[in-house]
């Protein structure tokens, strides 16, 4: 799960420290599932005892301030915690996780928000907080390497089909090769309006350590910690994740401002801007919200949202998503966002969308994504890279060219047998040219290609939704794929089509249930 470009510097002895401690508390994992928890909710646990350890190696710290308030109230700390045994200690964990969640606005408000012990065995409760919490020093030692189990622990918890955890969860390789090829700065405001675990946030943040450390000031030290990296996420017990694994790679702090704020991105125009946007929108085709733009055109929903920085009306989300992030962009900001295949030729309020996308913003580069590398399955999806500049003289658009890299075609990946790694994505990144993206070239496999703003804009509905290559599988026998990615495949296009008909169904008033239809996939 680590950053490729950082993996390779990090001694053999800490890679098996971090190897080792995800093994020990994914095995413990396996006895709270046994006793009815979820991977999730093992995560969700341990994120609160981890939170009260690393509150209390913080008190204990030297070199901390003495003036400094204490993060977590004595009596509910991670000592009041450890001294209890039992049915006394179940008792005690259940009064802080209540108590500590009335603190809205903070790190530890965003963490402990609902929080509910769901381990109802105190024998195991006792076995965490000894054995495998206690025993561990989350800050002082090795926060990047602790980071990195536990986020190791939330790709496992992906892989849960049934909890759907998956679809918080983008593949980090694909993050890692966006982060490499957008190339944050120290000088740059990077957000993710829907942050999940907070990936792309935690990705940034680390090439910035890896690429300007040593040119970086205390304030911008600091600042990188401290409010210029940022994110918001719908779900709450999603959102807790998300502030845990940015403070166990060192951003932001227990007892401040929570850096991830919890609610619906959507819900009103952005309060702050940004220079660089890094998403992967929630999948799903509609969603139960109109946001209503300056067409003025409304659905039959109930509930509206009025935007007006929003130029279409739509219920679907990953369009709507699209038109917030063009709102959070400020003037030569730019963005790299995952968008399924529909809001590239959805007519309506999709042309709409591309239309403004393709005039008033440079939209230079689409990369089409395989199937089988995300855990919601049946996605067929795209990144998006486009920058936000001023009008140009005379109407003419910001776009003059956008270059597409078919990373669909012919490539076929499984999460299991055959799982994407960052060096499938390397002649991608190679031919991006960040340096310097006017020395671009098409490639010799024709995966690369250029499109002008006549060409595109000539398509019917602006359909952005360009191919040109042909499987060689297709034709060549002796290139079959084996029978499980083949199977896998097979999978991915039921349920792709599977969702299209429930937008279609939705569309013209039917009922349609996504749990339903998924099993029967």
């Amino acid at each position: 799960m680590s950053n490729a470009e950082t993996t390779s510097t990090i001694p053999a002895k800490a890679v098996a420290e971090t190897n080792s401690l995800v093994a020990k508390l994914w095995n413990y994992c396996n006895v709270l599932r046994d006793n009815g928890l979820s991977t999730i909710e093992y995560v969700e646990q341990l994120s609160y005892l981890l939170f009260l350890k690393m509150a209390d190696e913080l008190a204990a710290d030297p070199f901390a301030e003495e003036t400094a308030a204490p993060i977590v109230p004595s009596e509910l700390d991670w000592q009041s915690l450890a001294s209890k045994r039992g049915e006394e200690l179940e008792v005690h964990y259940r009064k802080v996780l209540t108590s500590l969640g009335k603190h809205p606005g903070t790190t530890l408000g965003t963490v402990f928000a609902k929080a509910q012990n769901r381990i109802t065995e105190p024998a195991l409760l006792e076995k965490l907080v000894v054995e495998l919490i206690g025993k561990t020093d989350w800050v002082l030692e090795g926060t990047d390497l602790k980071g990195d189990a536990y986020e190791g622990l939330l790709a496992k918890g992906a892989e849960d089909t049934k909890t759907g955890a998956g679809q918080y969860f983008t593949p980090r390789p694909l993050i890692d090769a966006m982060v490499q090829v957008m190339q944050p700065g120290p000088k740059d405001w990077i957000t993710d309006p829907a942050c999940g675990t907070a990936g792309f946030l935690i990705a940034a943040h680390s090439y910035i350590r890896g690429h300007h450390l040593k040119g970086l000031s205390r304030e911008q030290r600091l600042a990188l910690g401290q409010g210029t990296i940022w994110g918001n996420e719908l779900v709450p017990g999603t959102a807790r994740l998300a502030a845990m694994n940015m403070l166990l790679h060192g951003i932001g702090e227990a007892g401040g401002e929570s850096l991830i704020t919890t609610g619906d991105a959507l819900a009103n125009a952005p309060s702050r801007r940004a220079s660089l946007v890094l998403a992967n929108p929630p999948f799903g085709k509609k969603s139960a919200i109109t946001v209503v733009g300056t067409d003025g055109k409304t659905d039959r929903e109930d509930i509206t949202y009025d935007r007006a920085d929003f130029r279409a009306t739509t219920t679907n989300k990953q369009l709507n998503f699209l038109q917030h992030i063009m709102s959070l962009l400020e003037m030569n900001g730019r963005a790299a966002v995952v968008l399924p295949d529909n809001v590239l030729f959805e007519g309506g309020a999709g042309e709409k969308v591309r239309r403004r996308l393709l005039q008033e913003f440079n939209l230079h580069t689409i990369l089409r994504l395989p199937t089988g590398i995300f855990y919601a399955g049946g996605v067929k999806a795209n990144v998006l890279f486009f920058e936000k500049k001023p009008p140009r003289a005379d109407d003419v658009p910001n776009t003059s060219e956008v270059w597409v890299y078919d990373f669909r075609t012919g490539m076929h990946f499984t999460l299991k047998q055959r799982p994407l790694r960052l060096a499938d994505l390397a002649d991608f990144i190679e031919a991006y040219k960040a340096d310097d993206r006017s020395a671009r070239k098409e490639t010799e496999d024709g995966r690369f290609k250029r499109f002008t703003y006549e060409e595109l804009i000539a398509r019917d509905k602006v359909n952005l939704d360009v191919t040109w290559l042909k499987d060689p599988a297709l034709d060549d026998a002796d290139s079959l794929l084996p029978p499980e990615v083949i199977a896998q495949e097979i999978v991915e296009d039921l349920q792709a089509a599977l969702a299209e008909f429930e937008a279609i169904a939705e569309a013209l008033g039917g009922e349609v249930k996504p749990d339903v239809a998924a099993e029967e996939a």
